[in-house]
Parts: structure tokens; sequence; C-alpha cells
């Protein structure tokens, strides 16, 4: 979206108090994404880029107690707004840019970021951020809960051949990045591409 994170934090700010009643249906598509994802109780998984938290309560279900689930996010109103909601119940929170995470080497099994990869400002180099952080074998979920044409037709525009999330651009960006697409699904009802960190 931008390479300014004032931009990037002025937009979700403006959003959150009312991000979750804008998309009152979505819970299912998360619980459903975060099925694929293959967690195993006692995993450690970053929702990256988390927003209100929506993923949280999936991602700690997924896990279990014994399991760590975190959610990172550069905007404190949307961090606030999953307090509210609850959601730091399932999960820390952590006020942090996920492209420069305060996390050890390897120390996660999985990361999930449900509309992120838009508002990297440097696809490449904050990809290979979050590879640094997830174990060789651990998995990246890239998830938005409508697919490519959906989103463009709710926002007013039109794909176009450079879009990031297109497979043909994606596929190499997560390759050069740390990552192995192991499966890619764009449809109506969902976005939904799952890599493995290099070994």
């Amino acid at each position: 979206m931008s390479d300014d994170h004032t931009h990037v934090q002025e937009f979700f700010t403006a959003r959150a108090a009312d991000w979750d009643a804008k998309f009152p249906d979505d819970g299912p598509a998360y619980a459903a994404a975060v099925t694929e994802m293959g967690l195993r109780e006692g995993d450690r998984v970053l929702d990256a880029g988390c927003g209100t938290g929506r993923a949280l309560p999936p991602l700690r279900a997924a896990v279990g107690a014994s399991g760590v689930a975190l959610g990172a996010d550069l905007t404190p109103a949307m961090l606030e707004a999953a307090v509210r909601a609850g959601r730091d119940r399932d999960g820390q929170l952590l006020l942090a840019d996920v492209s420069a995470l305060p996390l050890r080497t390897a120390s996660l099994d999985a990361v999930f970021g449900a509309g992120l990869i838009a508002h990297l400002p440097n696809p490449a180099e904050n990809l290979r951020g979050l590879a640094r952080v997830v174990r060789p074998g651990g998995t990246l979920a890239l998830f938005h809960p409508i697919g490519r044409a959906a989103l463009a037709a709710r926002q007013g525009r039109q794909i176009t051949a450079d879009d990031l999330r297109a497979e043909a651009n994606l596929r190499p960006l997560l390759a050069g990045s740390g990552w192995d697409m192991t499966s890619y699904v764009d449809e109506d009802t969902r976005f939904l591409a799952l890599a493995v960190r290099h070994g």
C-alpha cells in the first residue's frame, strides 16, 4: 500500500473502531484458513498484521493451551479494538512492525497474515523478515476472506498484472524470500496461499 508507515497507521486508525462491524461474517473463513495450516497442539504461531485480532481465536484453538499465539500490529488503535473484543485472551498482542519483529530467529512454527501483503512496504524484504522468525519447515499462510476479483470489485478497481497476490507474481516473490509455495486458492469466497519455510 505504502512505504510510509505513518500512512498505513492513519489508514487503519481511522477504520479501527468499526472494522469488525464492517465484516461481521468473516469468522468461518478465518477458521477454515487456520485449519488448512495444519497447526498442532503446542505450536507457536504469529498473526502478522493482526488488526483487531480476528484470527487469534482459531489460532489459539489450533495450538491449544500449551501453544503460543501472538498478534503483532503497527497500529495502536487496531490493538485497542482487539482488546475491546476480548481477543487479548487468545493471544499476546505486540505493537510491532512485522518487518522488524522483536522475536528470536526460528522461534515460531507458523505465521498467519490476513490481508497483509498489500500493506507491506517492501514485500520481498518483509517476507524474508517473517522467514527469519519461523523454523525451517514452518508454515506461512497469506489469507483474505474474499478473492482478488471480489476484492477489486468491492474497491471499485481492476486487477492488474502487477498484483502481488497473482500466483505468477507471488510464487517467485515467496521463493526469493525463504518460502516454497505449497498451495494457492483464489476464488470469490477466499484467497489462501500456503508456503513452507526453506530448510
